[in-house]
């Protein structure tokens, strides 16, 4: 069990800070997580315009407000 969390949390912190982003490690990573989106039939989407009305009316809503007068 882990008595100090924080402690814990601020080894991952530096730990992550010293290691170097690698492209291949990465595009390994996203190929994988694309190919199990695939298999659990998320992905292709059957019907690519699903979903659009919802965020043109988001993109609407938003646009309304942040407009200045």
């Amino acid at each position: 069990m882990i008595k100090n969390r924080e402690a814990v949390r601020s080894l991952e912190r530096a730990f992550l800070r010293k290691e170097k982003p690698e492209f291949s490690k990465n595009m390994r990573l996203v190929e994988a997580l694309y190919k199990e989106a695939v298999v659990l039939g998320a992905f292709p989407l059957r019907d690519k315009l699903s979903g659009l009305d919802i965020d043109i009316k988001i993109a609407r809503a938003i646009n309304s407000v942040s407009k200045t007068p």
